[in-house]
């Protein structure tokens, strides 16, 4: 699909779909954990503050993967990153499916879940990067969307399959081993990537004066060329409006926190919650990021995530107004999963339209981490205004906010415009002058 060609040629891009089953082993890491590894433990009567606390610790690694981002932009190239990820990953998957899901179990559970969830954390950065440089300008899009559809497959994969496989053998390591050589042979997929240039500095550029080289020289020009990166983001128009969508409660999906427990209030049982907000809201979510990787490359990648975000507090609001019944319980649900497809993926395109090249691991790693946010206090905002005046309010919450949240972002976005152009005017004015 892409090789290497000569300069003068025109570049030949990665097909998204290599990126869909690159990242397919984050989402099953996280799957396996989330709905197998967590069913088994809650049937052998594990604690559930116990088991939120396990699923918690799988959150540390990727909280804080910016700190160690750099790591794949500085040193050794993103293929051979993604290999030694995608080997542990595995390794870690089919380690975690050997370990009893039981009290017993928990503290071989933990240490290999955050283990674990250290070698996804890479993958996603080596998977991020090698996206960052091998997707045409004009596909963002449709690669995030593709991108994004992998992860929540994955997921699907780690939590219904294994779940399945769980449950109909009497083999407990089978469901590890199994994702495992799945996750492994989507991995075959990084020969169809293009290697970029590396980020360090070369022994040429290095030299001074005929100085020679030295190692601790070149990593510190390595690191000022990553942070002078990361500046010359954060100040570009196109980078701080990406910033500031990452802190806006625009599309966060945070009001698929409360669905589960107001579900008996809509006459849903415990299997219509697994039904909905499992498989079925998974695959229409994975829909829904192609869908919205469609039209991000067809409409301002911006006004396009601010839309979808729209969209999804109107779902909030006509749920709200919707009859609390079983059908419509369903019918809600599944809408807010697909638009919640929409948001990833155009959140996707706007951080690869804002980071560009360059030290690409790192300044999506910095999105990334930022987007966790908004999902946390609206989590809490929404949970406090269901807990004092029922679904309703938690509804309406989520859906006041995301369109707070378009107003500002359409308000910063007018006046920044106006700002830039006065400054281009002015820059004009000075050089005929």
């Amino acid at each position: 699909m892409t090789s290497s060609t000569p300069a003068n040629a025109s570049r030949q891009y990665t097909h998204p779909l290599v990126f869909l089953l690159l990242i397919v082993p984050f989402g099953a890491a996280s799957g396996f954990l989330g709905v197998t590894v967590v069913y088994l433990l809650g049937r052998a009567g594990v604690d559930p503050v116990t088991i939120a606390v396990l699923t918690g610790l799988s959150f540390l690694p990727h909280t804080f993967k910016f700190v160690y981002a750099p790591l794949v932009d500085l040193c050794w190239k993103r293929k051979h990153w993604f290999v030694l990820a995608s080997i542990t990953s595995a390794l870690g998957i089919a380690l975690l499916g050997t370990v009893p899901a039981t009290e017993a179990g928990l503290p071989w559970l933990r240490i290999l879940v955050v283990a674990g969830n250290f070698s996804t954390a890479f993958l996603s950065l080596a998977v991020e990067s090698l996206m960052a440089y091998n997707t045409a300008p004009d596909q963002l899009g449709r690669t995030a969307g593709w991108f994004q559809a992998g992860n929540l497959g994955g997921g699907g994969l780690g939590g219904g399959l294994a779940l399945v496989i769980a449950e109909n053998t009497s083999l407990p390591w089978l469901p590890g081993v199994v994702l495992a050589v799945v996750c492994l042979l989507t991995g075959i997929a990084i020969r169809y990537t293009t290697e970029p240039e590396p980020h360090l500095p070369t022994l040429e550029e290095e030299r001074d004066d005929a100085t020679p080289a030295h190692p601790v020289r070149m990593v510190w020009r390595a690191v000022q060329r990553v942070l002078l990166d990361l500046w010359l983001v954060a100040r570009s128009r196109m980078g701080y409006l990406g910033l500031l969508i990452c802190f806006l409660p625009i599309g966060s999906g945070a009001a698929g926190n409360l669905f589960p427990l107001f579900a008996s209030e809509w006459g849903a049982t415990a299997g219509d919650v697994a039904a909905t907000s499992g498989a079925l809201s998974g695959l229409l979510s994975a829909l829904g990021c192609m869908v919205g990787g469609y039209f991000c490359d067809r409409m301002d990648r911006k006004q396009a995530y601010a839309l979808f975000g729209i969209l999804m507090s109107a779902c909030a609001v006509l749920m709200a107004w919707s009859p609390h019944k079983l059908n419509m319980y369903y019918f809600f649900v599944l809408s807010y999963g697909f638009i919640s497809g929409l948001c990833f993926a155009s959140f996707s395109a706007v951080t690869l339209e804002a980071i560009g090249k360059g030290a690409a691991a790192t300044k999506y790693s910095i999105f990334s981490s930022l987007s966790n946010v908004p999902i946390a206090y609206m989590g809490i905002l929404n949970g406090y205004f269901y807990e004092r005046s029922g679904s309703n309010a938690g509804l309406y919450s989520d859906a006041a906010m995301g369109v707070a949240g378009v107003i500002v972002f359409v308000l910063v976005t007018v006046v920044s415009k106006s700002l830039h152009q006065q400054y281009l005017q002015r820059q004009q004015a000075t050089s005929r002058a």
